[in-house]
């Protein structure tokens, strides 16, 4: 039991979908500035974007629950930080996706600044976001060839909800920036783990090239 009362596999379930919903904020709101084209903050409509995306985040959803075998009160989750409701997109919340990469210059809101922190964020928050699921789908033992295939829906999806980087780019950055470490021998994992993660990118590869 947890200190809460709660049980361990409950309260680690609740972190891994914090970890994968987490970085679902910026993908929504960086699709939502992406598909203004003008990438001028007064243009950008969450709630309108939404609306006309509700296919894209079905799909993502019902994919990261069935391979990462959330229940309804963690998939609650995602209802629950916001990033699924109308709420306002400020470039603070942009420079904090893109991890700071452009620093804060005084011109934050021109759309040059603001297309260059949609570019860098959309990389990194959905590379984020394969590894998260990733990980709980393998935390979850889900068999890897249904769970990468899950994920590889998982991913199509958000990489058209972001309106950045395809796939097959996205599976690149996951694998210099986070298998790598996973794979090291001095890693965490356990020999089942890396095994796992292997099976996982090796579906995804198949699936995505590269």
């Amino acid at each position: 039991m947890t200190g809460d009362g709660r049980p361990v596999e409950e309260f680690t379930a609740e972190l891994l979908a914090r970890e994968v919903f987490g970085p679902l904020g910026g993908v929504v709101e960086i699709g939502a500035v992406n598909a203004t084209g003008t990438w001028r903050l007064a243009d950008v409509s969450l709630g309108a974007f939404l609306d006309g995306r509700g296919a894209e985040v079905d799909v993502l959803l019902a994919g990261v629950r069935s391979a990462c075998a959330f229940d309804s009160t963690t998939m609650s989750i995602a209802w629950d930080l916001g990033w699924l409701r109308p709420h306002d997109v400020t470039a603070a919340s942009l420079l904090l996706w893109s991890g700071g990469l452009t620093g804060v210059p005084a011109e934050l809101e021109s759309p040059a600044v603001v297309r260059h922190m949609c570019q860098v964020g959309a990389d990194l928050q959905l590379t984020r976001l394969l590894h998260a699921s990733v990980t709980a789908a393998v935390t979850a033992r889900t068999e890897a060839k249904r769970g990468a295939r899950e994920l590889a829906a998982v991913l199509t999806a958000a990489c058209a909800l972001s309106g950045g980087p395809r796939p097959s780019d996205v599976l690149r950055l996951w694998r210099v920036a986070h298998l790598v470490h996973v794979l090291r021998p001095g890693s965490d994992a356990s020999d089942a783990g890396r095994s796992a993660f292997r099976a996982y990118e090796h579906v995804l590869t198949a699936t995505f090239g590269g």
